[in-house]
């Protein structure tokens, strides 16, 4: 840890926050004593709490979870925006879900959030050559979170992915900042074509449940697409869109859709 990281985690709001919840959560319930020390209170920072969790996870005979401690480590003290996109996350899902109480939850419990954790972790990976541990990572990361991200596409800060159960982005995906989607989205190609075949998503889009998007096209910032739609053409910025295949039915409804989480399509929209 650089001087300035421990800095920071010793004036960091954020953290202190999720130790208090963390300390009061234990004198609720002992039995969770355990974990919450484990995960959280035998812990420093905000990254060394997500290194462990990470590794948690993804350990297996294959991979243990000491040597994976030491990669996400790696990754977080050469590349500081990992913890930065960490933050954002973990605030975007605390503002988004309504079944989200505290900071502490994410990171105990919600495997949208931890999913997209270890991915930037493998993303980091695959930027740097690394790619047959790169490809470990989304293995895994399929494996234990049901979360299948290819470790080449690019993920902006500020993402919430809701239940996160059956959520698949391609290789030459490219998704903006404050995105939120929900469970069984897929971000995929129409063919087996090699070269550039996966939609980009800009910023504040929000992603129904189910929702297919196919093929190398732009959604536009700040539009919505409706549960179970699927999308096979490009999309203007603020726009709903809604069907099989999708079409423009309205207007996105307001100025930040993936903020407000709201899916309802009315004659308003």
């Amino acid at each position: 840890m650089t001087q300035t990281q421990t800095i920071l985690a010793s004036v960091d709001p954020a953290w202190d926050q999720i130790t208090t919840e963390a300390h009061e959560a234990v004198k609720q319930q002992p039995l969770m004593g355990g974990l919450i020390h484990a995960c959280i209170l035998h812990h420093t920072s905000l990254e060394k709490a997500l290194s462990y969790r990470i590794a948690a996870k993804l350990c297996s005979n294959e991979m243990s979870m000491v040597i994976l401690r030491e990669i996400v480590d790696q990754a977080y003290g050469d590349d500081p925006s990992l913890v930065e996109a960490a933050r954002a996350d973990l605030v975007a899902v605390y503002d988004r879900d309504p079944a989200c109480h505290r900071l502490l939850q994410p990171i105990l419990y919600f495997k949208g959030y931890q999913a997209i954790q270890a991915y930037r972790v493998g993303h980091y990976l695959w930027k740097k050559g690394d790619y047959d541990l790169s490809y470990f990572f989304q293995m895994r990361i399929s494996e234990i979170f049901g979360v299948d991200i290819h470790p080449a596409a690019q993920i902006g800060r500020g993402i919430m992915i809701d239940h996160a159960h059956s959520i698949v982005i391609g290789e030459t995906a490219v998704v903006g900042d404050n995105v939120s989607m929900l469970h069984s989205v897929t971000l995929g190609g129409t063919g087996k074509e090699e070269e550039d075949r996966h939609p980009k998503i800009g910023d504040g889009v929000l992603i129904g449940a189910g929702a297919k998007v196919l093929g190398n096209i732009t959604i536009g910032e700040c539009s919505r697409i409706a549960a179970g739609s699927v999308v096979l053409q490009e999309i203007p910025r603020c726009k709903t869109v809604a069907g099989v295949p999708a079409k423009i039915v309205g207007e996105a409804g307001c100025s930040q859709p993936a903020l407000s989480m709201n899916q309802v399509v009315s004659k308003q929209s």
